[in-house]
């Protein structure tokens, strides 16, 4: 199968690129496709990467939570209310497919969806047809469905929750997304990405994040995904002062269920990456002692951007103190 990759999709584990060879390939059909993932594995994220990808990325994307739809509300959400068709309904309503014409509708937690939704559906799937709520006329619809759920839907077929027919009907091609937990060789990329992304947002200088901190993501079992691990950079750049992240500017309950790990094992995982910061570190003292801490001249002496160097100096915590000393 061809390799493709997505900007937005971030990774290069073996599992990444074949859950991005399995996009490419269903994304210019007119198949569709229920996405299955625990929480936080980037399920919307996939989805948005098969409509961006697909024939009809020039239509709309619509996208509904299931997992809000009651009884009462699912009709008219999804398929739109005529003017006087109940209380309240004191104009005519689009519903979400109307609004998705020619495009994408993407049902999240389709798992959730109520059994009456779920027969009001399956005949979307099968005749592209539906009437709105208190109409008489049959709106025909081109619309392709893509779904998720975090649910084990052949378990909930079984316990009769789900109905049999709509499962089929929903799972012509199937992608499973992997755990955060399967895949952590892609944390650093997943750092560095969130990480630029939150320095835009909050005007910040660029962070990176010191051997420690990375060791400590790095032995997080992320039961919250890929979700988790964005919401503890938020929280790290958020607190940090400072562009090099510690681990204290992690989550506090975060820090210490690592620091339980034992520092014998985190020295351990640090491994190339802490001797070669190590190893920076030392060359940065010896230029400086030799440039008697003129920094121009250190820059010089080391062939880098003198701009850079306050930065490497920061990283490492070196001051005017070690020129004291």
């Amino acid at each position: 199968m061809e390799e493709v990759s997505f900007p937005t999709i971030v990774g290069q584990s073996e599992k990444i690129r074949q859950l991005c060879r399995m996009i490419g390939a269903v994304a210019k059909s007119t198949a569709t496709v229920l996405i299955h993932g625990e929480s936080g594995t980037g399920k919307e994220v996939v989805a948005n990467a098969i409509h961006a990808h697909s024939l009809r990325a020039h239509g709309p994307l619509v996208k509904v939570n299931c997992a809000v739809l009651n009884e009462t509300l699912l009709e008219s959400e999804l398929f739109g209310h005529v003017k006087g068709a109940f209380t309240g309904a004191i104009r005519d309503r689009l519903g979400r497919f109307r609004q998705a014409e020619g495009g994408t509708i993407f049902l999240d937690e389709i798992g959730c969806l109520p059994l009456a939704g779920q027969a009001k559906l399956l005949r979307v799937l099968q005749e592209h047809e539906f009437e709105p709520v208190g109409a008489s006329t049959t709106i025909k619809v081109n619309v392709r469905v893509l779904a998720a759920t975090n649910m084990n839907l052949k378990k909930a077929v079984e316990e009769g929750r789900f109905r049999e027919d709509l499962y089929y009907r929903l799972n012509v091609f199937a992608l499973a997304l992997p755990r955060l937990r399967e895949r952590k060789e892609d944390i650093p990329l997943l750092v560095q990405h969130f990480l630029a992304r939150f320095s835009r947002e909050m005007n910040k200088p660029a962070h990176t994040v010191t051997p420690e901190t990375l060791a400590l993501l790095m032995a997080h079992d992320w039961p919250g995904n890929v979700r988790e691990l964005e919401n503890a950079l938020e929280h790290a750049v958020i607190v940090e002062k400072s562009a090099v992240l510690q681990p204290e500017s992690l989550p506090a309950n975060f820090v210490s269920q690592g620091l339980a790990k034992g520092r014998e094992e985190l020295r351990a995982m640090l491994g190339l990456r802490e001797r070669l910061n190590q190893l920076e570190k030392q060359i940065l003292l010896e230029t400086l002692a030799r440039a008697n801490w003129i920094k121009k001249q250190a820059a010089e002496m080391l062939r880098i951007d003198a701009r850079n160097l306050p930065y490497l100096l920061r990283k490492h915590r070196l001051n005017e103190s070690y020129h004291a000393e």
